[in-house]
């Protein structure tokens, strides 16, 4: 095989297939209550911070469905209003992270176990330590407290 396509592929010399890597397209979310964020803790993650809510879109499913999805998945409550904000490619290994802010509609807390370890509604003034700017959580969370 050789580089093709500007390097994004890789194209077999013989037949001339070209193959591209595969890529995961992955939903991120900061669940709004009037003007607190739904942030959590990873379970098992040596990250000592809170983030917001994420993964992966399953095969015929929306992006806006995977919000809604994950949401109830990871920790119980339900949302409305998803609303698009921004992306990010995760190069390694191959996501694509769209992000999303989705309203608060109703529910307690049930926390995925084998997901999340804590989650809580945070305000301006309540804040724990959060992901970097850098990264488009720590931009979902800067942009919602900023406005």
């Amino acid at each position: 095989t050789r580089l093709t396509d500007g390097g994004k592929a890789m194209a077999c010399s013989a037949c001339t297939l070209s193959c591209y890597p595969r890529l995961s397209p992955c939903v991120i979310v900061a669940v709004t209550r009037g003007e607190q964020l739904l942030l959590a803790s990873a379970h098992g993650r040596r990250a000592n911070f809170y983030s917001t809510l994420a993964g992966f879109i399953e095969p015929g499913e929306s992006a806006e469905a995977a919000v809604i999805r994950e949401v109830r998945e990871e920790v119980g409550v339900h949302v409305n209003n998803v609303r698009y904000f921004a992306s990010q490619p995760w190069p390694f290994p191959g996501q694509l992270m769209l992000g999303f802010y989705a309203d608060y509609v109703s529910g307690d807390f049930v926390l995925a176990p084998d997901e999340i370890e804590d989650a809580g509604w945070f305000g301006r003034d309540n804040l724990p330590p959060v992901p970097p700017a850098a990264s488009i959580s720590g931009q979902l969370i800067r942009t919602f407290f900023d406005h």
